[in-house]
């Protein structure tokens, strides 16, 4: 079966470090490989940038101040 419909998943990234390689795992593991990974950092405190950048070479990485989920979510669609 070919797969040529692009999926992008948008994931806004804010202190998610507990959670996120578990994420950006279960993403990149699906079966469907005609995947775009988008991530917005949020302004994240934490170590979830540090956790994005082990993944630079799958996902795309895009960094914001503090601004809030609509507005991730808003730059993630944008980029898409």
């Amino acid at each position: 079966m070919t797969n040529s419909n692009l999926v992008s998943v948008v994931i806004p990234v804010y202190n998610s470090e507990k959670y996120l390689e578990e994420c950006l795992d279960s993403i990149l593991n699906q079966t469907y490989e005609n995947i775009e990974i988008i991530a917005i950092n949020d302004g994240s405190e934490d170590s979830s940038l540090d956790i994005l950048k082990k993944y630079s070479n799958k996902i795309r990485i895009f960094p914001q101040e503090n601004q809030g989920l609509a507005s991730s979510l808003n730059l993630g669609i944008s980029k898409a």
